[in-house]
C-alpha cells in the first residue's frame, strides 16, 4: 500500500467522525432545549387515580365518575389555556410561573359534578380526585414544581 493511500484513509476517518460528532452534538443540544412529550391517557389516569382515593371514596365514586371528574379537571385546565393546543416538539418557553387555586378547583369541580351526572356524596371525594389526578400528572411529567409559598 502506498502512502498516499494511508493518508487518504486516515483523513477520510477523521472527516467522518468530525462530522458525526458535529451531528450528534446538534442534535443532543435541540433535544435537551425541547419538553420531552407527555402522553395523558384517560384510563390510566382513571386507574391510578381511582387506586389512590381513599377506601371510603372509592367506594362512593365509580370509575366512569372519576373519569366524568377527571374530563371536568381537564376542561377546566384547557379553559385556562393550561394544556397545548397541538402535539409538537417546542421549546420550553415557561416565563411566568402558573398557579392554579385548588379551591376555586374544586368548586368548579363540584358544579361540573352536578353537569355531569355524577352524584357526589361528599364534597371531600372531590379534593381527594384532585389530589391524586394532580399527583397523577406529576407522575407522567406534565406540571412543574409547586409554586414557593410567597
Amino acid at each position: 500500500m502506498s502512502t498516499s493511500i494511508i493518508v487518504f484513509a486516515i483523513v477520510s476517518a477523521l472527516a467522518v467522525f468530525a462530522i458525526a460528532a458535529v451531528v450528534v452534538g446538534r442534535e443532543a443540544r435541540r433535544l435537551d432545549a425541547v419538553a420531552p412529550r407527555v402522553v395523558y391517557e384517560i384510563d390510566q389516569a382513571v386507574e391510578f387515580v381511582s387506586e389512590s382515593l381513599p377506601e371510603n371514596t372509592q367506594a362512593r365514586l365509580t370509575s366512569t365518575e372519576v373519569r366524568a371528574l377527571l374530563l371536568g379537571h381537564l376542561n377546566w385546565m384547557s379553559e385556562r389555556d393550561l394544556m397545548p393546543r397541538d402535539v409538537i416538539d417546542r421549546r420550553q418557553s415557561i416565563d411566568t410561573p402558573v398557579v392554579a387555586d385548588e379551591t376555586a378547583l374544586a368548586a368548579y369541580l363540584l358544579s361540573e359534578s352536578v353537569a355531569r351526572g355524577v352524584d357526589v356524596l361528599d364534597d371531600v371525594d372531590v379534593v381527594f380526585v384532585l389530589d391524586a389526578h394532580n399527583a397523577y400528572l406529576a407522575a407522567i411529567g406534565a406540571v412543574g414544581p409547586q409554586a414557593d409559598s410567597l
